[in-house]
């Protein structure tokens, strides 16, 4: 049965409505945090409810396209649900509820006497409101306000508390964040100027009869602006410094969730606008480069945090090896590539959110001997580490061995070239966890460096001199309980990516085999009849 095309409509909006709603209620009981937290919750699960529904009827129909206010195509609104957006929004929707979760247990341990929630739980609703705006739009304009929405949002989570750090980091941020948004605009500008719409799927039909050289030059800008929002290198240095000074509820989501939006920008306008192949050279040779650069970056911190953030840089490189191959093998390891490393970098930095509120520290000059003091601590990053290090079985490795399948498959001195990196930067992945896993969790404390100025501490969002305890401790004690369960929750969402390796695959290249045909989303939008 297939339901009616107004049913779909609000199906489709609601993702972005629903979390909208949510921050309004929350705003109206500011004074009462616990019905905050309810509603929060309330919300988040109803988007991960509607997010399954819609990714069974992507897969099953295959893709829809609905007009928001029911305005004719390309004029009004164009939400399109095909399997990699349906798909996108879904696990997007999973990781900010069991984040969400995760705080909670936080403020019910520590209390959030101190803790400015009445402005964090609305702002994080309509952060997951940009988000899924940002997977389901079918214009490239609202695709910009998306971007703003989460601008807006990111800055407020990321300065909460307004300590010195968070607001030094927020406004760099902010400042890298407002360039790529002038980028982005005048791309916006110079596409509309070439081909007078802003519609996606109108695009990529008058870019077919556009001369070779707008189309380049216009994609070319937005290519920047997309770059930065990923993270891709050389447009990278801002990311390691922005997210380790945020709550660990707020680094996660972001380390997760943030740059895979403008990877997802990158998947979608390269497969739509470029089936020629047009850009693979370049997106191979930033792919290649982010790698390599990110993971020596990692390698050579003493933060935890700064690590996984430079880890996170490399990683992405991996998704545009697949995207830069242009093959539906590419693009089907790039699409599982990104819900694996959605999955896994956010239970890491999870895990590191405990094990700072534990020990009252990140740095591995300072930390030692917790896997001896905690051993359900210890699994609770091993098994990630592993995952995001391509050990075999986990599911870091299916989605390598995918990519490098790919790159031989294409058979390119250049692919090969980025079949090699890509097992050197997962050698020094491993090579990066287990340093991580050895100093922090396996030696002795007192053989620390900086063993003896450890400090623990009650990270609250607001951080004082009221809310850090100075002293020494060699006992991590008892974690919050859904601290704990959020962050197993996650860990057993990625071995899942393992168990279930089959079908998500088969998913993946369902939704690949979609995007090298760029007919079926323009039929979608405006049928059958075609395009003007």
């Amino acid at each position: 049965m297939t339901l009616s095309p107004e049913l779909l409509a609000d199906l489709a909006a609601l993702p972005v409505l629903v979390p909208l709603l949510g921050a309004a209620a929350t705003l109206i009981f500011g004074r009462h945090p616990r019905i905050q937290g309810m509603i929060s919750l309330a919300a988040l699960s109803s988007v991960l409810a509607i997010s399954a529904v819609l990714l069974y009827l992507a897969d099953r129909d295959g893709t829809t396209a609905v007009q928001v206010g029911g305005w004719p195509t390309p004029i009004g609104i164009t939400l399109v649900v095909d399997r990699l957006s349906a798909g996108m929004v879904l696990v997007s929707a999973f990781v900010l509820l069991v984040v969400s979760i995760y705080g909670a247990g936080q403020n019910i341990s520590d209390g959030d006497d101190n803790q400015p929630t009445s402005i964090y739980r609305p702002t994080y609703l309509i952060l997951s409101a940009g988000v899924s705006n940002a997977f389901l739009t079918g214009d490239l304009f609202n695709l910009f306000v998306s971007f703003e929405v989460l601008l807006a949002a990111s800055f407020v989570l990321l300065t909460v508390g307004a300590t010195v750090e968070r607001v030094r980091t927020g406004i760099a941020y902010v400042m890298v964040s407002m360039v790529s948004s002038m980028i982005f605009l005048i791309g916006i500008a110079l596409t509309y100027a070439a081909t007078g719409t802003l519609n996606l799927a109108q695009l990529a039909v008058r870019f077919e009869a556009a001369p070779s050289g707008v189309r380049t030059g216009c994609y070319a800008v937005l290519l920047v602006a997309f770059g930065i929002k990923a993270a891709v290198f050389p447009l990278s240095s801002w990311l390691p410094d922005s997210y380790p000074t945020a709550p660990a509820p707020v680094t996660a989501v972001f380390a997760g969730l943030l740059t895979k939006v403008g990877v997802y920008a990158i998947i979608r306008t390269h497969a739509l606008w470029f089936p020629d192949g047009a850009f693979n050279v370049v997106l191979l040779l930033c792919g290649l480069a982010t790698m390599l650069v990110g993971i020596l970056g990692a390698i050579a911190q003493t933060d935890i945090r700064r690590l996984l953030s430079f880890t996170l840089v490399s990683h992405i490189g991996y998704m545009v090896f697949g995207v830069g191959l242009a093959t539906t093998a590419g693009l089907t390891g790039a699409v599982y590539y990104v819900v694996h490393h959605i999955l896994v970098q956010t239970t890491l930095f999870l895990a590191v959110g405990l094990i700072e509120r534990q020990a009252g520290s990140v740095s591995l000059r300072r930390l030692g001997g917790l896997a001896t003091a905690s051993p359900l601590l210890g699994a609770l990053f091993l098994v990630p580490a592993l995952n995001l290090g391509g050990i075999p079985p986990f599911s870091g490795f299916i989605g390598k061995v995918t990519l490098l399948e790919a790159g031989a498959a294409d058979g390119s001195a250049l692919a090969w070239v980025l079949v090699g990196g890509s097992v050197l930067t997962s050698l020094l992945t491993l090579y990066a966890v287990a340093r991580v896993w050895s100093k922090a969790f396996w030696r002795p404390r007192e053989e620390a460096p900086e063993g003896h100025l450890t400090a623990a501490r009650l990270p609250t969002l607001v951080e004082d001199s009221s809310s850090v305890k100075y002293e020494d401790r060699t006992d991590p004690g008892r974690m919050p309980m859904l601290m704990v369960l959020a962050t197993v929750g996650l860990a057993a969402a990625g071995l899942a990516l393992t168990v279930f390796a089959g079908p998500v695959l088969g998913f993946a290249e369902r939704a690949a085999t979609d995007l090298n045909d760029p007919s079926v989303y323009i039929d979608a939008v405006f049928g059958r009849e075609g395009v003007r």
